[in-house]
């Protein structure tokens, strides 16, 4: 094979880049549908016909080719990309997730009842100083006044709990 039929085979790869691509509906499947096409095309050039069209050729090996690996895919197991199945086998370490909720509900405890309601009503259910003082039968400068020295007071309990008793490390 000298270098003016390489370039004329080189000049054809895009085009069954294209065709692959059509074919296999994947561009890391039709990169390989392409090159296993230009290899068998290399390794058996010598039955090309000067003359005739070199395209038209290799379309018919890369579409041999194709039609070779379904037939061997159906005769073996269903391939699926590890990169598929496994991010489905891990899940994050719920520990200290698990931890912090635990902690959120023993300073919640320690917070006197109208803190924790407000906080319940406001913070964990979502609803508007409106609605959480229509709800207590209080007024919103209430609620707002509350729910500000709530959090404070959280803060601070969260705090020296974990001055007493670290549980683990961020």
């Amino acid at each position: 094979m000298n270098s003016g039929q390489i370039k004329q085979i080189e000049a054809q790869i895009p085009a069954l880049r294209r065709y692959a691509r059509a074919l296999t509906g994947q561009p890391d499947r039709a990169d390989d549908l392409v090159q296993d096409c230009l290899e068998r095309a290399v390794a058996r050039f010598g039955r090309f016909r000067p003359g005739t069209n070199l395209r038209a050729w290799l379309f018919t090996i890369l579409h041999n080719v194709h039609c070779d690996h379904r037939r061997r895919a159906g005769r073996r197991a269903i391939e699926v990309p590890i990169e598929d199945w496994d991010q489905e086998l891990r899940c994050p370490p719920l520990q200290a997730r698990t931890l912090e909720a635990h902690d959120l509900l023993r300073a919640l405890a320690k917070l006197p009842e109208k803190h924790r309601q407000v906080l319940l009503l406001a913070g964990l259910h979502g609803l508007s100083c409106e609605e959480t003082s229509a709800l207590l039968d209080v007024a919103a400068g209430t609620v707002k006044s509350r729910l500000f020295r709530a959090r404070e007071n959280l803060r601070e309990v969260q705090t020296s709990m974990e001055r007493v008793a670290p549980r683990y490390a961020a």
